[in-house]
């Protein structure tokens, strides 16, 4: 029997908690809970502390850009507890034995460990990669095979299990909850019908799956272990499974109620509890898991005798031509083909361009307005570096709380993280900043402008770095995340793009000093088209992004 494993805390080189103190603003978070349709204040179980649990991935295959949405989204979201002042424990879990893990295995001639610790690699390479934190803790399923007997065992000692066995009494592997026992089954998903649905919320039940569309559902197959006529109650789910002919003999465990290995769900709430204890703050995970997943999970663990999370977040899904993104249905894109095209900060942003809660269409067109998005900001930060004479320290960055930041950006945040609202702030505060760079040649008081300019340029790298996409912060600084440029240096891309530009300023100069102003116009109006401003001033003109 495996030993519990205890793994490491990893969250050592994420941003730290901005604050000694929670600020002001905390008090003005609401965020939005799957079990009550509402969006509803935010109070912490613990003052100044916040534990969140979100599922991670099923360690099978490659991750595509559907896995790593909500990675980027609960990053998020556990960014903005920090610069809020809470103090975060973030758990992540990875499950590495599973059925489809064990049937790729062996149709590809591996170990079932040695597939699933390639691909856990792959995953951990593609969140750096992306600049989502590493977790607190990131337990793997098969490190605490005893934290899940030992709640099954609570389970069944309950009278909300029980074990299957054989004409001769004994016992199978196979261990089921026993869903008529528990009378609030289906209080997540609103199969109870307790709850008011808002317009958002109807959108989620229509295209998440749930017991009311128990037919066939393509993007949640049952599993096979579910279907056992031993069942007492079609509803019932598996906490343990026995195991198939094909299952290797390493991939089953001896238990009181037979060899066998966990149920999915099982999974989840013993490290939940293992590494959160009691009730804790948040459970996360992407909308498809809503039912069975955490239905299951929420059902089993209270039927234990713990408490649940406090509040259920469920990100939307990325679609493609309006489908879920998803191996199954053959449009999933993986990251290392999506990174091949575009820089990792352009990724990031398309990925955390809508709130969690949206539906996000990937498209060409989403990687251009990120990549727009992109030449505006690195635009602005180097060019208010240059007229300050330094860009402000990231320690700097990371230090300035809630309360320093511009209302707009902590309203949006507040407002069930709404990082439409938020992004909407940044690119406010940028044109600021422009405005401000444009006339500072022509203030006397040039010593005070500087400090304006200054304030706006930390602003908005705070903004950016609660968002995960302070350009001049890791993994971007480095230059190892997709060429995005680091801390006093160009971008080829820019430095090719100013080069241009300079030699059409210097040709409307020309035309100016000449007095051919048709042509100095028509090179103005050019650029202008193309999306570029031009200020003039005594020192001559300059350009920027519009």
């Amino acid at each position: 029997m495996t030993n519990t494993q205890e793994p490491q805390n990893t969250n050592t080189s994420g941003t730290a908690d901005v604050a000694g103190a929670v600020a002001g603003a905390a008090a003005g978070l609401k965020l939005y809970d799957t079990a009550s349709h509402t969006v509803s204040n935010f109070t912490p179980l613990k003052p100044g502390q916040v534990g969140i649990y979100v599922c991670g991935a099923t360690v099978q295959s490659s991750p595509h850009i559907g896995h790593i949405r909500a990675a980027v989204a609960f990053d998020v979201v556990r960014r903005w507890f920090q610069r809020l002042g809470y103090k975060v424990t973030f758990v992540r879990n990875v499950t590495d034995i599973d059925d489809k893990i064990l049937d790729k295995a062996a149709t590809a001639g591996q170990q079932w460990w040695e597939r699933a610790y390639i691909y856990e690699r792959e995953f951990t390479e593609a969140y750096d990669t992306l600049g989502v934190e590493p977790p607190t803790y990131e337990p793997r399923a098969t490190g605490h095979m005893i934290d899940m007997i030992d709640l099954i065992k609570r389970i069944i000692d309950n009278g909300h299990g029980y074990v299957v066995t054989d004409e001769n009494g004994n016992p199978t592997g196979n261990v089921y909850f026993d869903v008529a026992s528990w009378p609030h089954y289906g209080e997540l998903t609103h199969q109870k019908q307790t709850a008011v649905s808002d317009e958002a919320s109807k959108v989620t039940d229509a295209m998440g799956p749930s017991v009311d569309n128990a037919d066939d559902d393509k993007y949640n197959p049952v599993d096979p272990a579910d279907m056992s006529p031993d069942k007492h109650d079609p509803r019932d789910f598996a906490l343990w499974k026995a195991p198939k002919d094909s299952d290797p003999l390493d991939a089953r465990w001896n238990t009181p109620f037979g060899t066998g290995r966990p149920g999915w769900h099982i999974e989840c709430s013993a490290m939940s509890h293992r590494y959160l204890k009691d009730m804790f703050d948040i459970h996360g995970g992407g909308l498809d898991l809503r039912f069975p997943h955490h239905e299951n999970e929420m059902a089993q663990t209270r039927a234990a005798g713990y408490d649940s999370a406090a509040r259920w977040m469920h990100s939307a899904w990325v679609t493609a031509k309006g489908e879920k993104m998803s191996k199954s249905l053959g449009n999933g894109l993986s990251v290392p083909a999506v990174l091949a095209e575009n820089s990792a900060w352009v990724v990031r942003y398309a990925l955390g361009s809508v709130q969690y809660r949206s539906m996000l269409e990937w498209s060409d067109q989403t990687l251009a307005e990120a990549q727009s998005a992109y030449d505006r900001v690195a635009n602005f930060i180097e060019r208010a570096g240059a007229a300050v004479g330094e860009q402000p320290s990231h320690d700097e960055i990371a230090a300035i709380s809630a309360d320093a930041l511009p209302v707009d950006f902590v309203a949006a945040m507040n407002d069930d993280i709404n990082v439409s609202g938020a992004t909407a702030a940044i690119f406010t505060a940028i044109r600021s900043g422009n405005t401000l760079l444009s006339k500072l040649a022509d203030r006397a008081d040039s010593d005070a402008a500087k400090a304006e300019v200054r304030a706006v340029l930390v602003n908005v790298r705070a903004m950016l770095d609660t968002l995960g996409l302070d350009p001049l912060a890791e993994p971007w600084v480095s230059g190892s995340a997709g060429g995005v440029a680091g801390a006093g240096a160009d971008s080829a891309e820019h430095e090719a793009l100013d080069r241009l530009i300079s030699e059409q300023l210097s040709e409307r100069a020309e035309a100016r000093k000449s007095k051919d102003f048709a042509r100095a116009d028509a090179i103005r109006d050019a650029l202008n088209a193309a999306g570029i401003a031009i200020e003039d001033g005594p020192q001559g003109s300059t350009w920027s992004l519009q």
